[in-house]
């Protein structure tokens, strides 16, 4: 085994499409940057997900070339409502003068069209890091990794974490929801004609996304419901599901299931010295509205607008922190609130919940307020 190093302006630890992303705005910036991934390539393509991206994701990523038109299904309206209780609110994609309030695409697609811009020495893949180490001089950071056999070195003026959860820490602030998703994908009859449900129950909320023609399904129970639901063959599945959801759609045919425990994970300081944290090793959500990921592409795209700004000292990392402090607080108590506020059966709140649906759905200055904070975040970009 040989040693070699390196040294790189940027290093970005996680080649998912969050990291991807960042790489590939600060190239278009004349900002040159380094991925690393300690997966394998191949590993992006077995990804089971699906995302669902806002309108607002998708005007960034046509900035960089890399939206996948062909691979996204449009959501035209939003359905949400509650199990078994009155009230419900309906956001249509005519109220804001959009093509579509998002799309919903698999995670396979996306990387896909991110990773055909990259260059063809811009990611090490299937690399270990060993260890990382500050500089004493604070002008940089050391990463010792392990890539093809060899042990490397690599000297960076800026070190930014974009890989992964992050871990029960000091400093990372968990609340764990007590709930498994169990996702999956189901041919509904009728067609789903781009409509997105957001069916509020007591074991937790259920999303249908509208993906090709069918739905991707995230099914939202606490982890014994979870384990029994998972047990399911077929066609016991397809039942409890729609004992879930109602009767206005029936469902068949369900693909592979997977399931994934949710938390909230939200880490309390973004930057030190010269590393950052962005995307979900910065704040992980609970899937409910579909905030997460779309917030972690902000994370990337202002990260980006500020080191092309402000250049790589930690007073522009600072500058990125406190910019992005707004968008990401808000996003965890949206969907904390939202989680907390549906997840039971209490009849009085259920009853609050009805009006707050109904008066939501009479309201359009109101609608039109949640909706556009769920397609361009606390901003309401652009």
């Amino acid at each position: 085994m040989t040693e070699t190093a390196d040294n790189v302006d940027i290093l970005i630890v996680g080649a998912g499409p969050v990291g991807m992303t960042l790489h590939l705005a600060l190239a278009a910036g004349g900002q040159s940057s380094l991925l690393l991934d300690r997966r394998p390539a191949q590993a992006l393509q077995d990804d089971p997900r699906a995302l669902a991206l806002a309108h607002g994701a998708r005007q960034l990523l046509e900035q960089i070339d890399s939206w996948p038109t062909r691979a996204a299904t449009p959501i035209a309206t939003i359905h949400i409502s509650q199990k078994d209780g009155f009230g419900r609110t309906l956001i249509d994609r005519t109220d804001l003068d959009l093509p579509a309030l998002g799309y919903v695409l698999r995670y396979r697609d996306l990387a896909a069209a991110l990773a055909a811009n990259l260059q063809a020495d811009a990611l090490l893949s299937a690399a270990e890091i060993l260890a990382i180490a500050p500089e004493g001089d604070g002008d940089g950071v050391t990463v010792s990794m392990r890539h093809a056999g060899q042990t490397r070195t690599i000297r960076c003026q800026l070190l930014i974490h974009a890989e992964g959860t992050p871990a029960d820490e000091a400093g990372v602030t968990v609340r764990d929801y007590n709930q498994h998703a169990v996702i999956c994908e189901v041919t509904p009859t009728p067609g789903h004609d781009q409509r997105a449900w957001e069916r509020f129950t007591p074991d937790g909320p259920l999303a249908l996304l509208p993906l090709g023609d069918e739905y991707s399904v995230v099914f939202t129970l606490p982890p014994a419901k979870a384990d029994a639901v998972m047990a399911l063959d077929d066609d016991a599945f397809a039942a409890a599901l729609q004992r879930q959801f109602g009767r206005r759609l029936s469902f068949s045919r369900p693909g592979p299931r997977h399931r994934f425990p949710l938390a909230l994970r939200l880490r309390d300081t973004l930057v030190r010295e010269r590393e950052v944290w962005i995307g979900n090793t910065a704040q992980t959500l609970h899937p409910v509205s579909g905030q997460g990921f779309n917030l972690g592409l902000r994370d990337a795209w202002q990260l980006a607008e500020t080191l092309l700004t402000n250049g790589l000292d930690p007073a522009s990392l600072r500058r990125y922190a406190a910019g992005r402090q707004l968008d990401r607080r808000a996003g965890a108590m949206f969907t904390d609130g939202v989680v907390k506020t549906f997840s039971n059966d209490f009849a009085p709140l259920k009853l609050a919940r009805g009006l707050g649906l109904l008066a939501l759905d009479l309201c359009p200055p109101a609608r039109h307020f949640v909706a556009k904070r769920m397609i361009w975040g606390a901003r309401a970009w652009p």
